[in-house]
C-alpha cells in the first residue's frame, strides 16, 4: 500500500495529476520509510524502487519526471522536457505528459494550475526561499512568459512544518515581518505557510482558488520531517503534471 495526500482542488480538474507521497509505501522501515531523496545515506536501489511505485500510481514513468537539485533559491526555471535541470527551487511547464517534482521534509511546497492556459508550476519554497519570494517570482514569471492571470491560477500548498513546531532565532525579525514571528522564550515560531499565502492573496489569486494543507509534517508521523527526525528523514516528492 502506498499512501499519497491529493488535493481536493485539483481533484476539480482531470486534466491534472498530482500525488505528494508520505513515508508509507511498499513497507519500508525506519530510518528513511517511502523516501524519494538519493541525497541522505538510503540505498539508491531502494530509492529508484520507491520512486517507479510512486510514479506508477499516478500513471507517470521515471523517464516523464523533471526534477531539480534544490538549494533553497529564489531560481525559478521554464523547462521543456523531463530530467534533471540543473540547480534551483521552481518548475514551470506547459508541455503534457511532464512530472514536475518538489522535494520535502518540512519545507512548503506550493502547485500552481493555470487552468486557462493549462501552465503549471512547482515551488519548493523553506525559509529562504520564502524570505526571497521563490513564490512571487515564480507567479512574475508566469506572467511574464505564458501571459498568465492570477484570476486563473489554481494553487496547492501542501504538507510542510506549522509555525507552533517551527522554532528559529531572534536573528528572524531581521528576515521577516514580525506578524509571521509568534514570540517566545526569546526566540520566534515561525509560519512559512502564512508567509507564502500572503504572497498569493497579494498577487490577485482568489481566496477560494487556494487550498492549504493542514498538515503539518513535525507533527504526523506518516510525513517526512527533517526538524524531527534529523539525518535520518526520508523526503516527499509533491508531483503535479499535466495529462
Amino acid at each position: 500500500m502506498i499512501k499519497i495526500i491529493k488535493s481536493r482542488l485539483f481533484e476539480n480538474y482531470s486534466e491534472v495529476t498530482f500525488g505528494f507521497s508520505t513515508k508509507i509505501g511498499l513497507g519500508r522501515n525506519h530510518p528513511f520509510y517511502f523516501n524519494m531523496s538519493k541525497s541522505v545515506e538510503d540505498d539508491e536501489k531502494i530509492v529508484n524502487e520507491n520512486r517507479n511505485a510512486f510514479f506508477r500510481e499516478l500513471n507517470l514513468q521515471s523517464d516523464q519526471i523533471a526534477y531539480q537539485k534544490q538549494i533553497h533559491s529564489k531560481t525559478v526555471k521554464i523547462v521543456n522536457s523531463p530530467g534533471l535541470h540543473g540547480e534551483g527551487d521552481a518548475l514551470i511547464t506547459n508541455k503534457k505528459g511532464i512530472g514536475l517534482a518538489v522535494s520535502s521534509a518540512d519545507c512548503a511546497p506550493v502547485f500552481i494550475y493555470d487552468k486557462e492556459k493549462k501552465v503549471i508550476a512547482g515551488i519548493h519554497s523553506g525559509w529562504k526561499g520564502t524570505s526571497q519570494k521563490i513564490v512571487e517570482e515564480t507567479l512574475i514569471a508566469l506572467q511574464e512568459n505564458f501571459n498568465c492571470n492570477s484570476q486563473n491560477l489554481i494553487v496547492y500548498i501542501g504538507p510542510s512544518i506549522s509555525q507552533k513546531n517551527y522554532e528559529v532565532g531572534k536573528e528572524f525579525k531581521n528576515i521577516f515581518n514580525i506578524k509571521y514571528l509568534l514570540p517566545q522564550n526569546g526566540k520566534f515560531k515561525l509560519d512559512v505557510k502564512q508567509a507564502n499565502y500572503d504572497m498569493l492573496i497579494n498577487f490577485g489569486i482568489p481566496e477560494s482558488q487556494i487550498e492549504v494543507s493542514n498538515l503539518c509534517s513535525f507533527q504526523e508521523e506518516y510525513l517526512h520531517s527533517y526538524r524531527r527526525d534529523g539525518l535520518k528523514s526520508g523526503r516527499a516528492f509533491g508531483i503535479i503534471a499535466l495529462k
